[in-house]
């Protein structure tokens, strides 16, 4: 199965992004199948470019889901939506057969 990718786009020494994080680290508790990375705009000035003063922003796979502020609530079901797409993505495994 492939995980599901949560970006955290921030910097050092930025508070939102500090509360950002402990809201994704609750909230991934409950989801061992997801893979959270810190991106750094300071280390990218593609990010920098992108997001800029929006920070933090959080990706789920790719698709931006919040910025500056993140709901729990909110994320949660972003996460089970991720989830169930990708559940639906996996082959079904079983024989065509029946005996």
């Amino acid at each position: 199965m492939n995980p599901i990718t949560l970006s955290i786009v921030g910097k050092a020494e930025c508070h939102l992004c500090d509360d950002a994080k402990r809201v994704v680290d609750d909230v991934v508790k409950a989801f061992p199948e997801v893979e959270v990375e810190e991106v750094s705009i300071d280390d990218n000035p593609l990010w920098s470019d992108i997001y800029g003063e929006r920070i933090p922003v959080i990706l789920v796979n790719g698709v931006e889901h919040a910025q500056w502020r993140v709901n729990p609530d909110k994320l949660t079901e972003a996460l089970r939506t991720a989830q169930a797409e990708l559940d639906a993505q996996e082959p079904q495994t079983g024989s065509l057969f029946t005996f």
